[in-house]
């Protein structure tokens, strides 16, 4: 009886070992987050506004391309109705992609298109 009560405590033991082993590598592995994460890594990559790359998407938006270099303050109102068209039929998880889509492709977005934008990502992160 003494050596299954013995049996019992090393199993325990080496159970507890083997635990905490894993956790500590566990732990080490989600310790590796880049500096200027905020934490939620799919989102934080996703909504970044900040172009890493040169490679862009279109999103049903290609007659935007002809507003390129043309300054911020200078679109018509026709011209703003365009870009609100396509910022209103983009999902709520596309439109930072969308700015830095712009963004790539050399397109200011008139002031307050980019409001109105930037609102959206804004809400969309604090939920």
């Amino acid at each position: 009886m003494i050596y299954i009560v013995v049996l019992i405590i090393v199993a325990l033991v080496v159970a507890w070992f083997v635990s905490r082993s894993k956790g500590n590598e566990e732990s080490e592995e989600t310790n590796e987050v880049a500096d200027d994460c905020c934490g939620a890594h799919e989102v934080c990559e996703s909504d970044s506004l900040l172009s890493a790359d040169e490679n862009f998407d279109y999103y049903n938006d290609e007659e935007l391309d002809q507003y390129k270099g043309v300054a911020a303050n200078a679109y018509s109102d026709a011209a703003i109705e365009e870009f609100r068209d396509v910022l209103y039929t983009l999902k709520e998880r596309e439109v930072a992609a969308w700015m830095k889509s712009m963004q790539l492709r050399q397109i200011d977005l008139p002031f307050i298109v980019r409001e109105e934008a930037l609102m959206i990502v804004e809400e969309r992160r604090a939920s």
